[in-house]
């Protein structure tokens, strides 16, 4: 029976819908604007759409509603939350909402509660339920891009475009393609990849087979989606609409802060006593100089005062 597994983490809530012992989708979600949050937005640039919420974030919103002047307000949806990109942080997407009520987006938590499927809530003074489902195994492939099926690879590159999926294995090229099909869709659900996504298959001749693997994604793929054909080449592009970040990028956008997050995540679960000192290296000792609220998370769970160092 499937479950969601539910972690209120230190700087990150985690959740992992995990079947058959498996992670199937893997969550993490950070700090801050939510997608589906109806909010004021304050005109400030007319020529760009750009808009500015309460808390001072900025957001671009399209259309603008009729007969909006800058330095007004009006209420809008935000259908895309902040994405970061190499050296750039692309702003929130927002539309007009004149008729729905102002709140907050969902959460992470409310949304797969919404799901249906059951939910655990995981406790660092329990077992480790995401370890077991293999958490760090699905962390690794999301910063590596590095994810391995029966008969071959995929290697996932991030792109200002697009994700790319390059599909490797050996023959024959027509079941490998088919394979990869599969793992291609099971990798997008696993990461929340959505998007524009690419796939580099291996050229196939026959028309009959890139069909084939064509129907394969259809298959394996949950809807809504929308693909081309393959081509001649084996490229095949894929397009699901993107509210977030996937893993991959959120990983990539900051990956001191996920790194330390992962860290404090292992301290709050050892077996009392908190360790006094824990040694960091330089990276993650400056990151988390900027962070004291996670210091004092920590202290909270654990009941102790570690103190951080720097690794020698």
């Amino acid at each position: 029976m499937a479950e969601w597994l539910y972690e209120a983490g230190i700087g990150e809530n985690r959740a992992a819908l995990v079947a058959r012992g498996t992670i199937r989708k893997a969550r993490i979600e950070l700090p801050g604007l939510r997608a589906d949050t109806v909010a004021p937005a304050k005109l400030i640039d007319r020529s760009t759409g750009k808009v500015m919420l309460p808390d001072g974030e900025e957001a671009l919103c399209d259309p603008l509603p009729k007969g909006v002047t800058q330095g007004a307000s009006f209420p809008a949806r935000i259908v895309r939350e902040p994405v970061a990109e190499r050296g750039r942080m692309k702003l929130a997407k927002a539309v007009p909402a004149p008729d729905l009520p102002l709140a907050p987006g969902p959460d992470l938590l409310a949304r797969i509660v919404a799901s249906g499927v059951p939910v655990r809530h995981c406790h660092p003074h329990e077992s480790d339920a995401f370890e077991e489902a293999g958490w760090s195994e699905v962390l690794e492939e999301a910063r590596t891009g590095d994810i391995a099926f029966a008969t071959g690879a995929l290697r996932l590159a991030l792109t200002p475009a697009m994700a790319l999926f390059d599909v490797d294995g050996g023959p024959p090229l027509g079941a490998l393609s088919i394979d990869a099909a599969h793992a291609v869709a099971a990798a997008m659900e696993r990461l929340d990849i959505t998007g524009s996504v690419g796939i580099d298959f291996p050229t196939l001749a026959n028309k009959a087979e890139r069909n084939a693997v064509a129907e394969a994604i259809d298959a394996a793929l949950p809807q809504p989606f929308e693909r081309t054909a393959m081509n001649g080449f084996g490229f095949l592009q894929i397009v699901r609409r993107k509210t977030r970040m996937s893993l991959p990028e959120l990983l990539a956008a900051d990956p001191v802060g996920a790194m330390l997050r992962a860290e404090l995540r292992r301290l709050e679960r050892l077996s009392p006593p908190a360790p006094d000192t824990h040694m960091l290296p330089p990276a993650l000792l400056r990151r988390l100089e900027r962070a004291p609220d996670w210091i004092a998370q920590l202290h909270r769970r654990t009941g102790g005062h570690t103190r951080f160092m720097e690794q020698g």
